[in-house]
């Protein structure tokens, strides 16, 4: 946990040393005791340091703790965690082992940072927690404290949706992803935005199982263009979204209705803010996460590509997003040959999407095939997490 600013003199006093981490030697104002430390984040304006020590640690004081040479040093290499490109999401520097959270509640003088999740089952979850916590020490410290129990981020708040009804509304810890004792990657995807991002960060993921994108979540620009998979009832312009009224009337199914439940919950959620965020009181949607299942038989492989870039387009259009960036992931079971993967490289390639799309390839992490829901692995779920979350931070950061 972090070191409150007045500890750090005391540390400073007592003369200890940290084992060596990755970063730099600091010195004391007085010049007579040394600990070692890689800087996090530098704030120019209120003089504020964060180093993280070698035990994973986090150390914040006032710069005037340090030595003159310390100083001029952060004025010249520090960075004040901001920076950021198309939207107004400020990410600071990622370091190289992510430290333990420090238990602080987020400044909510800003914005929440808000990041849709979307897809399938895939993104629904399935890892199995109790596996997870058994070896979360030694793969993943930052998940557990010292004493081996989760911990809580109080700086990301994880909210989850699926067939509109609320499934779990909590701070975000491994111990329970997804409201059912089980995770998807909202684990990995939490803790490093929340690591990077300066302020609240709300995870507001709406999805259900065996939907595909070519039909039951074709967005509402694909009407017409032949990107679907499936025509409906009495429709003579196969694959588009026309809606049978009377069909939908009578509550029945039709193309893109999954898409209508899943984001018409999200934007409830964020007409009533502060029910799912304490405290909040303006927000921003800062980027997307989708991540397939194996339903998309029942939609079009083909046109997977073009139905992405629809479903960006419109997320960004029915959310004000026009900054927002998007990252999906494959298959874990699929090489980037795979069509459904080649469709997900080919849609962030598009030049319209630099620098705001982006791909985790996760056959290299996964384990087993996600019609099995990679057996619950946990270790599948947390590196997918990982990775897409990396991705997110790294198009923040352009």
């Amino acid at each position: 946990m972090k070191m409150k600013p007045i500890l750090c003199s005391l540390v400073l006093a007592a003369g200890v040393i940290f084992p060596a981490a990755v970063g730099r030697t600091w010195t004391s104002s007085d010049g007579s005791k040394t600990f070692e430390g890689e800087l996090q984040s530098y704030d120019s304006a209120t003089g504020k340091v964060t180093v993280i020590l070698a035990n994973r640690k986090r150390l914040s004081f006032a710069q005037d703790k340090l030595s003159a040479e310390d100083i001029a040093w952060l004025k010249k290499n520090g960075k004040r965690a901001g920076g950021g490109g198309g939207s107004s999401t400020k990410v600071g520097e990622l370091p190289d082992v992510l430290p333990d959270p420090d238990g602080e509640e987020a400044d909510m003088s800003k914005p929440v940072q808000v990041f849709i999740m979307m897809g399938q089952s895939n993104m629904l979850g399935f890892g199995n927690a109790g596996q997870l916590k058994g070896s979360a020490a030694e793969k993943y410290p930052y998940l557990v404290d010292d004493a081996g129990e989760w911990n809580v981020r109080k700086d990301v708040r994880n909210t989850f949706f699926c067939m509109a009804k609320l499934r779990h509304n909590d701070w975000l810890t491994a111990g329970n992803g997804n409201g059912g004792g089980k995770f998807g990657p909202e684990i990995g995807i939490g803790n490093y935005l929340g690591e990077v991002i300066d302020a609240p960060v709300l995870l507001l993921k709406s999805c259900v199982g065996n939907r595909a994108l070519g039909w039951d979540l074709l967005p509402p620009s694909a009407v017409g263009t032949g990107a679907g998979g499936k025509s409906y009832q009495g429709d003579s312009e196969s694959s588009n979204r026309k809606v049978n009224e009377e069909v939908k009337a009578a509550e029945g199914w039709y193309a893109g209705l999954q898409y209508d439940q899943d984001v018409g919950a999200a934007q409830d959620a964020l007409k009533n803010l502060s029910t799912y965020y304490p405290g909040a009181k303006e927000y921003e949607v800062a980027g997307f996460f989708w991540w397939q299942g194996n339903a998309e038989g029942k939609g079009n492989v083909e046109t997977y590509d073009k139905n992405l870039a629809f479903l960006f387009n419109d997320l960004k259009k029915d959310f004000n997003a026009p900054n927002a960036k998007f990252v999906c992931a494959t298959l874990g079971e699929h090489d980037k040959n795979a069509t459904l993967s080649k469709k997900m490289f080919d849609f962030a390639g598009l030049p319209e999407f630099k620098d705001e799309a982006a791909v985790f390839y996760s056959k290299p992490v996964s384990k087993g095939g996600s019609g099995g829901h990679y057996g619950g692995d946990p270790d599948t779920y947390m590196k997918v997490g990982e990775g897409m979350g990396k991705a997110m931070i790294e198009l923040l950061s352009k």
